[in-house]
């Protein structure tokens, strides 16, 4: 079975490019159980990662990825909304979807592992 078109675009911190003494296992393994899910609804979903080690230009790589097609759905991950120290960054990145997915919802999930849930609520 050929993967569906993606029609959602998740948004959200690569773990194993998050400083810190943690052990980022299983933030990745949450975050691939959420992605599988979409491919078991038969959704096609992409994801956009990126790093806060300095290796990335955060809102290149998030332009880049909403730039790349339509989207139906942008879910935000937690990792970027839900520290206070990232509010800037969750408000640079709302403000890019706004500007390069103006017809996509906007979603949040509330666990890695429930990302599908919450682009769900938005699909049509």
């Amino acid at each position: 079975m050929d993967a569906a078109e993606p029609r959602v675009l998740v948004i959200g911190l690569d773990p194993h490019r998050v400083p810190g003494p943690w052990d980022p296992a299983p933030m990745a393994e949450a975050i691939a159980a959420g992605m599988a899910r979409f491919a078991e609804a038969g959704v096609g979903a992409e994801s956009c990662l990126f790093g806060l080690d300095g290796s990335d230009d955060i809102e290149a790589v998030v332009t880049a990825a909403l730039d790349r097609r339509p989207w139906e759905v942008v879910v935000v991950g937690g990792g970027v909304r839900t520290n206070e120290e990232r509010l800037e960054l969750f408000e640079r990145i709302i403000n890019l979807v706004r500007r390069h997915a103006p017809g996509a919802a906007i979603a949040f999930n509330r666990k890695p592992d429930r990302t599908y849930e919450a682009a769900a609520r938005w699909l049509r």
